[in-house]
């Protein structure tokens, strides 16, 4: 018997195969995009947290990064004390703040960024310079903010800080110098963010100019030596929260555990209509081809061959369906993507879907098993059906 026997089969029927084609189709499409979905999220977090290859995030006790308004103080002692550890090559404190920019005859509101240039892990430079040590009047500013501003590299801005809302009086009013354009890693998309010496926004924030932060990122020489840094930490400053990147993806997918179960179930019910439809289609059409098989089996066809033809139709549907159902999954990933990333206050590096080699092999291959195990059933009542008895209801 031709190999080609079974494919020929399926030519006879071209309506109800691209029928089934499609169906199988939208049923890999949704399989890819949940086996995406399982695990993206989460990788595009990790991805994000060590976009510059800080490893360790210290933060007040009890909170993640920003969770909170809460902070750490005082953070200068705190900071050198890290940076004398030998496995340590760099750690950064960072405040966030609220700050407002004198814009027209209206207040603009922005979040500031008090950094240390010698240890940032928060921003991208685009266009311009960095902030240099003693520059007490140079400003980093965010593509969305200089545009809601109309600044460029060069130009002067009005901030204010300690705004009282309830009397519109100012505690502190400075005039900066963008120094460069840059993109914070952890800012939304319509977030208008700047930065400036981490000394120089403590002022914006507090009449002393209190020595606190928000957070401190640590970098450690290698990867493998994080998690020994993270305990040497916790152990001699059991003051503030000290978590490794590790940590960080492990609470994050707690927080995200809903995705992946979404996805399983979706996922499964996406397997389980392909194999019902592959099986369905099979099964009408070895029962339409009874009489023919009942005569290949009297010829001395092998039970075997009959079987492997129908898994062979089983599989040849898969990949047809499937192969459409890639590129269909990946068009639909990247408008989901678009969709869910347009949330409020979630990072513009994030995504939900992310598409990986190990996801399109995961997803290839369950679809390929399961939809050649759904002719496991039609290949039976083929290979089994009696030959005499089927000849016999097959005559005129």
């Amino acid at each position: 018997m031709s190999p080609l026997w079974g494919l020929r089969n399926l030519a006879r029927h071209p309506l109800r195969t691209v029928l089934a084609v499609l169906g199988i189709t939208v049923a890999s499409a949704l399989l890819l995009d949940m086996v995406l979905l399982a695990g993206g999220l989460e990788r595009s977090f990790e991805r994000l947290v060590l976009s510059r290859g800080y490893q360790i995030r210290v933060t007040p006790k009890g909170t993640l990064p920003f969770d909170t308004e809460a902070t750490i103080g005082p953070v200068t002692p705190l900071v050198t004390a890290i940076r004398r550890d030998p496995d340590v090559v760099a750690a950064g404190p960072i405040l966030a703040v609220a700050l407002h920019a004198r814009h027209a005859d209206s207040l603009l509101p922005l979040v500031g960024y008090g950094v240390d240039p010698a240890g940032q892990g928060s921003y991208d430079l685009l266009e311009g310079s960095d902030l240099a040590a003693a520059d007490s009047a140079g400003l980093l500013v965010g593509r969305t903010a200089a545009e809601a501003l109309g600044l460029s590299v060069g130009d002067s801005v009005r901030l204010v800080g300690r705004l009282d809302p309830q009397v519109a009086t100012t505690g502190v009013q400075r005039t900066m110098v963008v120094r460069g354009v840059v993109r914070w890693l952890y800012d939304d998309r319509t977030m208008r963010s700047v930065g400036t010496l981490l000394p120089v926004m403590q002022r914006f924030a507090w009449p002393a100019g209190n020595d606190r932060a928000s957070l401190l990122m640590v970098r450690a020489r290698d990867d493998v030596l994080a998690a020994s840094v993270v305990a040497r930490l916790r152990e001699a400053h059991p003051e503030v929260g000290v978590n490794s990147v590790t940590d960080l993806v492990g609470q994050f997918r707690e927080r995200i555990s809903y995705f992946r179960q979404v996805s399983v179930i979706l996922g499964t019910i996406s397997l389980a209509v392909t194999v019902l439809l592959i099986a369905t289609i099979l099964t009408i059409t070895v029962n339409e081809r009874l009489g023919e098989i009942a005569t290949l089996r009297a010829l001395g066809v092998a039970r075997r061959t009959v079987v492997t033809q129908v898994l062979v139709e089983g599989a040849a549907l898969t990949l047809a369906g499937g192969a459409l159902g890639v590129l269909l999954g990946l068009g639909t990933a990247r408008y989901l993507d678009t969709i869910l990333t347009a949330f409020p206050g979630l990072p513009a590096s994030i995504s939900f879907f992310v598409p990986q080699r190990q996801g399109l092999v995961t997803a290839a291959a369950l679809l390929l098993v399961t939809g050649t195990l759904a002719g496991v059933w039609p290949a039976w009542i083929a290979a089994r059906a009696p030959i005499a008895a089927t000849l016999r209801g097959e005559a005129p």
